[in-house]
Formats: C-alpha cells, structure tokens, sequence
C-alpha cells in the first residue's frame, strides 16, 4: 500500500486503462494523494496491474469501490455520466472529478512533481559537490552552532561528521580565539562590521589531537528562510608553511653548516649597524679563514672536509654571545657581526676564544687532525661609519693576518691597505 500522511487525500480511480494507469504513476510516491483503489471492468488493463503490483486494492464494480473506499475523492476516466452520477449518491457531488477536471490536475501535480524534482536533483548535485570538495566546507549558523561539515574538513580537523554537528565553531579554534568567537559574531550581527566576512586570511586551528595548526580561511555569509548562515572554506597549509619556511632557509642560510650565508649576514650588518647609530654602540665586524683546511681537504677527501667545517661551526656559535651573527661566506671563510661591544679589548677576547676552539683536535673519520683560524675585526664607529667600508676593512685585516704569521686576529690599520 502506498505511504499516507495524516493530510494525504484518499483517491479511488475509476478506469483501469492509460489514463488510470497515468494518474497511478503520478500519484505514486505522493504524500498529498493516495491511491486507495482502481476500479476496471478488466482487471488486465493496464492501469490495474500497476495497482497489483503497488499493493492497491483492484475492483471491477465500481458501486462496490466507491462504498468501500468511501471517503474519497473519486477520479471519472471513463466519461460515462452515468459513473459519476453513481459515484455523486455515494461520496457526494463534490468529490467528483470528472475527465478533463482530473486531466488539469494532473497536469498540476506533473508540474508540481517535476519543480520538487529538480529542486532534489539540485540537492543532491549540491551535496555531492560539497561531499567531494578538496577544501573543508563548514556551514554555521547565527548561534555559531555548525551544521555542515564536509568529509574534507574531517580530515582537516580530525572530527567526524557526528562529533561536530550543532557543536559550537569554536571547539575547533585554539585560545584566544576560541573565547572570543562567539562575542565577535554577534558583534557583526548587529554591526555588520567584518573583519573576516569576505576576506580569505590565514588562522591558526585546532586538530582533535589538541595539536595547532594554520589554514587559510575564507568565510561568507547567506541568509536563508530569514536565517543568517556562515559557509567557510579551510584548507590545511601546514605543509606550504613548511615548504616556505624550507624555501626562505635555503635563500638565507647555508646548507652545510645551517648557518646565515651572506645575504643573511648583509642584512644582519644593515640591522645592527642602524640599531648601534641610534644607540650610540660600538659593533664589530670580524672575518675569518681557516687555516690548514685545505691540507685536511685534500688529504682525507672533502667529504671528510665538510664534516670538518660543520664541526667549525659549532665551535664558532660557541665562541659568540646569542645576538651575534656567525655566516658561512663561502668556502672556509667565515663572517662575524658582534652587537654592543664595548671596545677593542672586548672583540679581542672573542675572537681569541674563536682561535682556542678552533685550535683543538678534531676526530674526522676516525682520524685527528688540526686546523687553526685567521682573523680579521674593524669597529663602528672607530673605523668607519659605512658597512661596505667596515667588510672590506674586515676582509683586508684578515689578509693581513694570513700573510703575517696567522692564528691570530689583528684588527683594521690604514697601513694594511695595498698601497
């Protein structure tokens, strides 16, 4: 028997043949008419057979269904007058519908069947898209209470589809964010003002795990039967964060030894020399180059040699104070930036505790060796106030110490020059 609600309308129709078995077909699955019965002199026609196999009661006199399934609407397709007289006496004259009345009405329940049709197809088009989406999609409504929560943002976040639904947003924000949502939201209610409607931004989030983690969130809003809505799009970007964290240390540090390579260590020299100026600090600026590097590298391979000058910059971060720079200038030359020195006396005990760590055995490969470290230091403001000018003294002093003994530091005199 076909599904009834308390306002469906009891529909006996009489005449088994096409038309019945249209207005069967039509009605079938329909919460606002039901089928009660068939009436045909055949009960082969096709209208009937339909009706058997729906579980319909089947008749072949019509006074019979009419005081069986009385009250109820009764549908004439034979256009015999004489049947909705008969029918009239029975279920009364209003409950009547006659051939070309009960073809209108068909075609209004067609219609009517095929918009809700659609408006199903566009549903489940809708559902599938939200379903299959690469992105999370997250719907909300006024209250904060989510309503849609799609299988990527699952995965996003950890939580099921059941775990979440009419759960507050904020069970998946970290503090503070998680006290402030709910306050914000009525604040944009009543004022309108976004500062995230609209806008796609980057947020930190929070997985089931407890961990924390940035995506990119795009939010917008629609109304709906008068109800406010909120549709977010998330994405997890951790792994592009780590990409361009990846990327901007490759750009800025050197990939044997992890320290600041030069155009890191330019930058730094700019910094700390416009940070000494406005406090009225003395900063050094120190060069070193090993020596006997190259003896290790040709004798125990340079595999053997870059395990050396990691171990080089170890020693060399030890030898420093936390805000100092140490970078690798290329080779087995280094570059040093020493923030708020006090005076020469002061780069001199540094650069001579450089030389001591430098200066002690290394165990490379199962093998010993020794290396040593020339050091070359010019002082802002003592030597000059430009950074180019403060290097390339740097540099000469350096050369210097090499071509005089090494081992050891000297600092920047106009007589090192080359002239």
């Amino acid at each position: 028997m076909q599904r009834k609600s308390k306002q469906s309308q009891p529909v006996l129709i009489i005449g088994g043949g096409r038309g019945g078995l249209q207005i069967v077909e039509l009605f079938k699955g329909e919460t606002l008419f039901h089928v009660v019965g068939v009436v045909d002199p055949n009960p082969d026609a096709v209208g009937c057979k339909l009706a058997v196999s729906l579980n319909i009661p089947v008749f072949t006199d019509a006074e019979e269904a009419l005081n069986v399934c009385k009250p109820c609407t009764a549908f004439n397709l034979t256009h015999d007058e004489a049947v909705s007289d008969l029918a009239a006496g029975i279920v009364g004259p209003c409950s009547i519908i006659g051939g070309h009345e009960a073809n209108l009405i068909s075609k209004m329940v067609n219609q009517a069947k095929e918009a809700r049709d659609e408006l199903q197809k566009n549903r489940l088009l809708t559902e599938s898209i939200v379903s299959h989406a690469m992105e999370g999609i997250i719907l909300i409504d006024a209250k904060g209470a989510i309503k849609t929560f799609n299988p990527a943002a699952e995965k996003i976040f950890g939580h099921s589809h059941t775990e979440v639904i009419e759960q507050n947003i904020s069970m998946l924000m970290p503090e503070p964010d998680k006290s402030a949502h709910d306050g914000y939201l009525q604040r944009y209610l009543s004022t309108s003002l976004a500062r995230v409607v609209g806008i796609e931004r980057e947020v930190t989030a929070q997985h089931k795990n407890g961990s924390t983690f940035p995506i990119s969130l795009s939010v917008n809003e629609m109304v709906s039967g008068g109800e406010h809505f909120f549709v977010g799009i998330v994405a997890d970007i951790s792994e592009r964060k780590k990409n361009e964290e990846e990327i901007k240390r490759l750009a800025h540090f050197d990939a044997l030894t992890g320290l600041a390579n030069r155009t890191l260590f330019f930058d730094r020299v700019k910094h700390a020399l416009a940070q000494a100026k406005r406090n009225n600090d003395k900063l050094a600026i120190l060069f070193l180059d090993l020596d006997g590097f190259k003896g290790v590298n040709d004798t125990l391979g340079h595999v053997a040699g870059d395990l050396l000058l990691k171990e080089v910059a170890v020693r060399l971060l030890k030898s420093v104070r936390e805000g100092d720079t140490v970078a690798r200038f290329g080779g087995d030359e280094f570059a040093f930036v020493l923030s708020d020195v006090k005076n020469r006396e002061n780069v001199a005990a540094i650069a001579e505790k450089m030389i001591t760590l430098l200066s002690q055995p290394y165990m490379i490969n199962g093998k010993q060796c020794e290396i040593g470290g020339s050091i070359g230091a010019s002082i802002f403001p003592d030597d000059h106030l430009d950074m180019d000018s403060l290097i390339h003294q740097a540099d000469t002093a350096m050369y210097a110490v090499k071509n005089g003994g090494k081992n050891h530091c000297l600092f920047y005199e106009e007589s090192m020059e080359p002239y």
